[in-house]
């Protein structure tokens, strides 16, 4: 664009000046709008669950297969969303403090040693919702928009 009193740029400098403008833009853009907004994901489980909160290890035993009751004595039943599920990612992430893959090879193990089985995967949030309302002593997560009432939510700390 040059027309009367406007200063040509060369092609290479216009590149030059735009790219050092680029980071500027990118902190600006991060200042309006904020980091890349998270699912959100809260651990729930079936109203027959005593009202617990869990330690990040106590969870983390729960769901890698490792602590198979509640406090009651009450078997637990797990549920978890697929390893490629980007909601069962930031579940690993956030709550447990691990990594998907992590968790995946403690199922392994304890299912190729024969001494546990994985927990119950389910194809879908929606999925993971009904089987936790219907199933005594089940625990699992969910984004926090399909909580209800009908299913405890577990504080980790």
């Amino acid at each position: 664009m040059s027309g009367p009193g406007s200063v040509a740029i060369p092609h290479e400098r216009r590149l030059i000046a735009l790219r050092s403008l680029s980071p500027l833009f990118f902190v600006l853009a991060l200042l309006i709008c904020g980091p890349t907004p998270a699912f959100g994901v809260e651990v729930v489980a079936n109203r027959s669950v005593p009202d617990v909160v869990l330690k990040r290890s106590t969870a983390w035993a729960v769901f890698s297969m490792r602590l198979r009751t509640w406090s009651d004595g009450s078997p637990t039943t797990v549920f978890v969303l697929g390893d490629g599920n980007p909601i069962h990612s930031e579940f690993s992430k956030t709550i447990l403090d691990t990594f998907p893959y992590q968790l995946r090879r403690a199922w392994d193990r304890l299912v190729f040693s024969g001494t546990g089985q994985a927990p119950l995967e389910v194809g879908s949030i929606t999925e993971m919702r009904d089987r936790i309302r219907s199933t005594p002593g089940s625990i699992g997560y969910l984004p926090p928009a399909l909580v209800d009432k009908d299913m405890r939510t577990v504080k980790v700390e």
